[in-house]
């Protein structure tokens, strides 16, 4: 800058002008300088500030979409959890059921040998294969089962008792 303004001097000096015209118009060129810099500066404080609002309102975005994020993980391990345990009880009650099942294929297997062939061509009372002549009274009086031995939980082969799961609510 300094050039161009011994430049301007040197010019000016040769027109054979005024020097204090000089001195004004260096002035103006300073005045109008200062102007065009606080006018930079006040614009670039204003893209500083636009880029903080920017980044304020980026942080309030991520904020509430964390929050919404980590509501979302709770909620899910949450059901997870519910249907974990759900999922104990139904293997409990698979291992309870086939064990009983196990117990009652091992029963059917111990009348079928005992009886030989089973109980094929013989009147049967409910179309189960039990004989209606297996169940009677002795001679005493009493009650007769001749099954009595192969049923492990006692009393007649015709009671028929529900396998009933656990009562777990399995809500």
């Amino acid at each position: 800058m300094a050039s161009s303004s011994s430049t301007y001097r040197s010019s000016s000096s040769s027109d054979g002008g005024n020097p204090t015209d000089s001195a004004v118009a260096v002035d103006e060129r300073k005045r109008k300088r200062m102007l065009s810099n606080r006018e930079s500066a006040r614009r670039s404080r204003m893209r500083k500030q636009k880029h903080v609002d920017d980044l304020t309102a980026q942080i309030n975005q991520l904020s509430s979409d964390n929050r919404q994020i980590l509501t979302s993980l709770t909620v899910t391990s949450q059901l997870y959890m519910k249907i974990q345990a759900e999922n104990s009880i139904l293997a409990a009650q698979m291992s309870e059921l086939s064990t009983r099942l196990e117990s009652l294929n091992e029963i059917v297997d111990l009348v079928t040998t005992t009886n030989g062939a089973g109980f094929g061509g013989v009147d049967q009372i409910d179309g189960c294969g039990f004989d209606d002549r297996t169940v009677g009274i002795n001679s005493d009086g009493y009650y007769d089962d001749m099954m009595s031995g192969v049923n492990p939980w006692g009393g007649s082969v015709y009671t028929n008792q529900p396998i009933m799961a656990n009562d777990i609510n399995m809500y």
